[in-house]
């Protein structure tokens, strides 16, 4: 049992803690100071969701069905542009920034619907969480526990991310940070949509 739990920490570890568009979202929202430990739970509750779904079942159901992985790409692909466009306006336009900070601080809930976007909309989410972290807790003697061990990394680095960013946040709340944080996610996330159109 042990060993499952150990194996799932450290796959759901390797894969997770590589940067990519949701821990770059908790990131930015950390810096904000912005609804960041609710935006840390959710992306763990999703992530023990989608790994347990992995495990027990979904993620045969996935790799059989490429119109579902093809849906996933589309809208992924869609919302990265979306997001990524957005973000790469604030860096190069300083208008757009003041825009920005003019609306206020969003509302948890809306925070946590864009969370919930960049999570779900995000194919590889798909591909990683579910179809390889989930195909391979399925041959595991204990997969319950090796779910257990996934979510438990989930929780440990979002937390971590989300802490230690807040933490710095006094020490980088200048303009030219917010820009160069706002550049590193649209490259991010450009990126991210092109490689998912080149697969196509």
């Amino acid at each position: 049992m042990w060993q499952s739990y150990l194996n799932g920490m450290l796959v759901a570890a390797g894969l997770i803690i590589a940067i990519g568009a949701q821990n770059a979202f908790v990131l930015a929202q950390s810096l904000r100071r912005e609804h960041h430990l609710s935006v840390a739970a959710l992306c763990v509750l999703c992530d023990a969701i989608l790994v347990s779904a992995g495990v027990f079942g979904l993620a045969k159901v996935l790799a059989e069905n490429p119109t579902l992985l093809a849906i996933a790409r589309w809208g992924g692909v869609t919302f990265l542009l979306w997001y990524g466009l957005k973000a790469l306006r604030r860096a190069v336009a300083p208008e757009a920034m003041a825009d920005a900070k003019e609306t206020g601080p969003r509302s948890r809930r809306t925070v946590l619907m864009a969370a919930l976007a960049v999570t779900l909309l995000n194919p590889h989410v798909y591909l990683d969480t579910v179809l390889l972290i989930g195909s391979l807790g399925a041959q595991q003697a204990a997969p319950g526990a090796y779910a257990m061990g996934a979510a438990s990394a989930s929780l440990l680095w979002f937390f971590t991310l989300a802490l230690g960013a807040a933490w710095l946040a006094p020490w980088l709340a200048r303009p030219a940070t917010w820009r160069l944080m706002d550049l590193m996610v649209a490259v991010m996330m450009l990126g991210m949509a092109a490689q998912l159109v080149f697969a196509a």
